[in-house]
């Protein structure tokens, strides 16, 4: 465990924490956190994750100004997607991982090619949704943790793995509290 490792994380856990809390600092936290993760996972080999980080880096910039601003000059609200636009995203996320996967095992020396490029192309939807303030952003974060988990541990990334199970109890929890603000919204 790296100290890399350990402020990376430090830094992650608490803007996770605050966009279960649906809290706007979450977004420039997260540019700080992804910044370093992205070092770490270059260091491992696991480059659709540092593909991933700068893709981080840009929606958080992105993300920061929806929530802020997104609704004509005001603050986002919770919402829902439709299933046909869940459908799609589905499909889609299935798409770039074989190939993104495929473009990592001809070309890299990456480790778990198509493994890492699931937890890319899912972690790209779920912020997608997490942008727009979907409340459907907290079941796709769970999926991407469900992989991530033995991916990082394999990886010696045990920190990581760990904070990654905790992520995935933080998804359940911001699932609930984000259900309960929509609904006292409507």
């Amino acid at each position: 465990m790296s100290p890399l490792e350990i402020a990376a994380n430090a830094i992650m856990a608490v803007s996770i924490v605050l966009a279960g809390r649906n809290n706007v600092h979450s977004w420039w936290l997260g540019i700080v956190g992804c910044a370093l993760f992205g070092v770490l996972f270059y260091d491992v080999r696991l480059y659709a994750d540092v593909a991933l980080q700068v893709f981080f880096i840009l929606t958080c910039i992105v993300g920061w100004v929806q929530w802020l601003r997104g609704a004509g000059g005001a603050p986002l609200r919770i919402t829902s997607a439709s299933v046909r636009t869940l459908a799609q995203l589905a499909a889609a996320g299935i798409a770039a991982t074989v190939a993104y996967g495929l473009m990592l095992r001809e070309f890299t020396d990456a480790y778990a090619p198509f493994i890492d490029s699931a937890v890319l192309a899912f972690s790209v939807i779920a912020q997608f949704l997490l942008m727009g303030r979907r409340i459907e952003t907290w079941p796709v974060w769970l999926l991407v943790n469900t992989i991530s988990v033995p991916l990082y541990a394999s990886r010696g990334l045990n920190l990581t793995a760990m904070l990654y199970a905790a992520y995935w109890v933080n998804a359940v929890v911001s699932w609930w509290w984000w259900r309960r603000q929509m609904r006292s919204a409507a």
